[in-house]
C-alpha cells in the first residue's frame, strides 16, 4: 500500500451525466466502500443544461454543478477529470486537461478519429514526465473472468496461441424505426458499431494475448440508411456492423465482429481464445463464468468446464462477497476507478495507458480503410511506446 495513501482528497471532476456518466457516477460513489484508495472527494458534475446536470448531480453523490468544462478545468481544488462526453469532445477536453496538470479518465475509444488520438496521446506523454496520469477506459479489462483469462493465458495454460474468436453483438437497432441520435452521425460519433463496440473487443485481444497487429482487412456494413429524427428522416452516416481480420506478431489470427442490429443479442461479448494446449470461452451476458478447456489432460476427460469466478482468489473478488456471490456489469467501471486511484497515489502508469488506446484507433482505422478500399489487406506498423 502506497504511503500517500491517507493524504488530502482529490477532487474529482466528471464531464457528462448520461448513459456513461451514470456509470462512472455509481463507481466513484461505491469505491471506497470496498477498496482502501487514497481519499477523494465527489466535486464538481459538469454538462450543458443546468437543470438537467443538477438532477443527476443529486441523484449521483456530486456537490456542485457546472456548465462550463474550463472554468472546472482551471480550478486548483480539481485533480482528476473523468470525461464522460460524446467522442466529438475527447481531444479538445482532454488536452487542455493534460496541460492544465490533471489526471484524466477518458472513455473509450480515445477519439473520433486517428489524428485526435495521436493529439491527445502526445499530450499523455508530456504531462507524464510531469507526474500527471492517463487512462482510458476499456472496463472490460477489469471484469473479473476476463482478468482470470488474461493469467490463465499468460501461464501458458493454453499453450501457443494460434486463433481468437470475438463478437460484440447488440439489438438495440435492429428496429429500423429506431430514433436517429448522435451515435449515428460520423461528425459525432466517429463511427458506428466499429468505435462504439468493436473497440472493446479489438481491446482484449490485445489485452488477453499482450500482442501487436501487423494486418488489418476490415468490412462495414449500414443496414438501415435512414432513420426518424427530429426533422423527418435523417441519413445515418455510420455503420451498424463490421466485420474485421486480425493477423498478430506471434502468428496468430483474430476475427472480430460487432453489431448493433444482431435481434435478440442485447450486450454479448464472447471471446474464445484456441491454443495448442487449451481453450478458453466467455460471453458477457455470462459474466461470472469462464469456460477453460486442458488439451493436456487424457482425452476422455477433456471438456470445457465451468469456472464460476466468485472466489476471494480470483482479480478483485476479495473486495467484494462471500464464494458464489455473483457481481454485475457495474462493478467492472468500481474497478477500474480503483486501479486509476492506486496508479496516481502510486506515482504509476495507469493501464490501459492512451497509447494502448492509440493503438486501438489505429487499428480502427485501418478497418475503416481496408472497407473503403473492399477488402484491402492494412499493413500495420507500431510505433515506440505504443
Amino acid at each position: 500500500m502506497s504511503k500517500k495513501i491517507n493524504q488530502s482528497p482529490l477532487g474529482v471532476a466528471m464531464i457528462g451525466y448520461a448513459f456513461m456518466g451514470k456509470a462512472h457516477s455509481n463507481a466513484w460513489r461505491n469505491v471506497a466502500s470496498y477498496f482502501d484508495v487514497p481519499a477523494f472527494e465527489q466535486k464538481v458534475l459538469v454538462g450543458r443544461d443546468a437543470s438537467a446536470v443538477a438532477e443527476a448531480a443529486a441523484k449521483y453523490g456530486w456537490q456542485e454543478t457546472a456548465t462550463d468544462w474550463r472554468t472546472v478545468i482551471e480550478r486548483d481544488d480539481i485533480h482528476i477529470i473523468d470525461i464522460c462526453a460524446p467522442g466529438w469532445m475527447h481531444a479538445e477536453i482532454a488536452v487542455a486537461a493534460l496541460e492544465a496538470g490533471k489526471h484524466v479518465l477518458l472513455e473509450k475509444p480515445l477519439a473520433n478519429t486517428l489524428a485526435e488520438a495521436e493529439a491527445i496521446t502526445a499530450a499523455a506523454q508530456v504531462a507524464r514526465a510531469k507526474g500527471v496520469q492517463s487512462m482510458v477506459g476499456f472496463n472490460y479489462r477489469r471484469v473479473p473472468a476476463l482478468a482470470l483469462a488474461k493469467e490463465l493465458i499468460a501461464e501458458g495454460r493454453l499453450g501457443g496461441i494460434r486463433q481468437v474468436r470475438a463478437a460484440y453483438l447488440q439489438d438495440w437497432l435492429a428496429d429500423e424505426t429506431a430514433p436517429m441520435t448522435w451515435r449515428l452521425k460520423k461528425e459525432t460519433a466517429g463511427s458506428g458499431a466499429l468505435g462504439d463496440i468493436a473497440s472493446h473487443a479489438i481491446d482484449q485481444v490485445l489485452f488477453l494475448l499482450g500482442d501487436q497487429v501487423t494486418e488489418v482487412s476490415g468490412r462495414l456494413q449500414t443496414f438501415v440508411d435512414r432513420r426518424p429524427g427530429a426533422d423527418g428522416l435523417e441519413d445515418v452516416t455510420v455503420d451498424d456492423a463490421a466485420w474485421v481480420t486480425l493477423a498478430l506478431a506471434s502468428g496468430a489470427i483474430a476475427s472480430v465482429e460487432a453489431s448493433r442490429v444482431a435481434t435478440g443479442r442485447k450486450n454479448s461479448l464472447q471471446i474464445e481464445v484456441y491454443g495448442d494446449k487449451g481453450a478458453l470461452r466467455f460471453d458477457l451476458e455470462n459474466l461470472n463464468e469462464l469456460q477453460f478447456l486442458d488439451a493436456t489432460a487424457p482425452a476422455r476427460e477433456q471438456g470445457f468446464r465451468r469456472i464460476v469466478v466468485t472466489e476471494p482468489g480470483h482479480p478483485y473478488l476479495d473486495a467484494w462477497w462471500p464464494q458464489g456471490h455473483i457481481i454485475g456489469w457495474e462493478h467492472t467501471f468500481t474497478h477500474e476507478v480503483r486501479d486509476l486511484l492506486l496508479a496516481i497515489d502510486g506515482g504509476t502508469q495507469p493501464s490501459p495507458s492512451f497509447e494502448d488506446g492509440l493503438e486501438v484507433q489505429r487499428i480502427l482505422a485501418a478497418v475503416e480503410e481496408s472497407a473503403a478500399a473492399k477488402s484491402a489487406l492494412i499493413q500495420l506498423t507500431t510505433t515506440e511506446g505504443a
